[in-house]
């Protein structure tokens, strides 16, 4: 491995910088971010270890931490996410250290994640907090420099409360996913459309008139539910939280447990951020020609050793669909060897709504820097001042006007006196 990047191929280079200038006319509030950033140079000096999924948008990213003055070093959080012309394209047209190969084993994985904490960082920028519990396993290897992270996604979040909660978090971490302008757009319509898009991609199936079972009603969930239905599916959702069941009954979703939904699904997919989702025994009631898909960040919400246990031979039908036979004669497809579907068989979000999410990531790592040395142990949530900025700057570049409070309406809201 260089010691200064590992891609699959510079020569994929050009492809991935024709692929990045498209996405940057879609991506306008980081780009006013990477331009006032050129000017200001907040993070000069400051050394930024990234493990995100290697993609158009967050080349972008990169790109706009650099105009700001850090040294980058990137490497996947998910090793069938990475876009090989993107990651060549960083390397050879902009000089950003990427160690990144789609389809890399296990052991590569790790190896990109510890070569990327070679550059002894100030800050961290994680999704699935991989990164952060590297560190966290070596404390003597990793960590001494570190000021402060951020998390992009719902399950890194919940890693990084688990540290908190048994006092072994090291440094203060941003939740980026908790912002407004992230979950709120990133994870119900990015997740939502990309997730289709990533299964159409993979299986050229129709949508409409088939049964879709959405395991999980959180922000991911209900994005993908909506958007299936959109499409002509009838959708079923499973829950274990009450008021998310409640909730997906009242936006008029069938709601039922996963043993009743197995029996009557086509197409599944998993969005819980939770392991062991769908088992071995709903797979053994499933319909023939079943398509088992995941948009979770971790392969751990589909149970494949199970199904791989309760099957008599499997084979690759398609690229991206996995056929295992189960004894019983029916066949089970799976998607994507249980990895994230909309990265693995598609292209991840649309850039539009990426640019909040990553808007998110460049204020908090400025924001860091410059407040890291106040703040606690802690996981917190990006401050509301820049959550607010950001959807401010989205509704300008989209040409929205908004009304503003005159100052009679100020003193009535922060008042008591006016009543009936």
């Amino acid at each position: 491995m260089s010691k200064r990047f590992h891609v699959k191929d510079l020569a994929l280079a050009k492809r991935g910088r024709a692929k990045i200038e498209w996405a940057q006319d879609h991506m306008p509030v980081l780009l006013a971010i990477r331009a006032q950033a050129a000017r200001s140079r907040p993070l000069a000096g400051t050394r930024i270890a990234a493990c995100l999924h290697v993609t158009t948008e967050t080349a972008h990213l990169m790109l706009t931490l650099k105009a700001g003055g850090a040294q980058v070093a990137l490497c996947a959080s998910n090793p069938l996410s990475t876009q090989d012309d993107i990651a060549a394209s960083l390397v050879k047209d902009y000089g950003i250290a990427v160690y990144a190969v789609r389809g890399e084993n296990r052991t590569t994985y790790y190896d990109h994640i510890n070569a990327v904490l070679s550059i002894s960082a100030h800050l961290t920028m994680d999704d699935g907090a991989d990164l952060v519990s590297s560190i966290h396993r070596e404390p003597q290897r990793y960590g001494r420099d570190i000021l402060g992270g951020t998390e992009e996604t719902t399950t890194g979040v919940i890693r990084l409360r688990s540290l908190e909660a048994q006092g072994k978090l090291r440094y203060p971490v941003i939740a980026v996913n908790d912002a407004d302008t992230k979950h709120m757009f990133d994870n119900r319509y990015g997740t939502g459309q990309s997730t289709i898009d990533g299964i159409i991609r993979a299986t050229n199936c129709l949508l409409a008139g088939s049964v879709f079972v959405v395991a999980g009603y959180g922000w991911c969930g209900k994005g993908l539910a909506q958007r299936a239905r959109g499409m002509g599916a009838h959708v079923i959702v499973t829950e274990i939280n009450p008021t998310r069941a409640l909730e997906a009954v009242m936006d008029g979703f069938q709601v039922m447990s996963m043993s009743q939904a197995a029996r009557v699904g086509d197409i599944f997919v998993t969005v819980t951020g939770c392991s062991g989702v769908i088992q071995r025994q709903h797979f053994l009631v499933m319909k023939d020609g079943a398509i088992v898909s995941n948009s979770g960040h971790f392969d751990v919400e589909i149970d494949l050793a199970a199904l791989k246990r309760i099957s008599r031979s499997d084979r690759t039908v398609r690229n991206s669909i996995h056929q295992y036979v189960l004894k019983n004669g029916r066949r089970v497809n799976v998607l994507a060897e249980g990895r994230l579907v909309n990265l693995a068989c598609a292209e991840g979000h649309p850039s539009t709504v990426m640019d909040l999410s990553f808007a998110n990531q460049a204020l908090s790592s400025e924001y860091l820097r410059k407040h890291a040395a106040r703040l606690e142990r802690k996981v917190y949530p990006v401050p509301a001042e820049l959550d607010q900025r950001i959807a401010a700057m989205k509704l300008k570049a989209l040409g929205v006007p908004i009304d503003r409070l005159n100052a009679a309406q100020k003193r009535y809201l922060s008042s008591w006196e006016v009543g009936t």
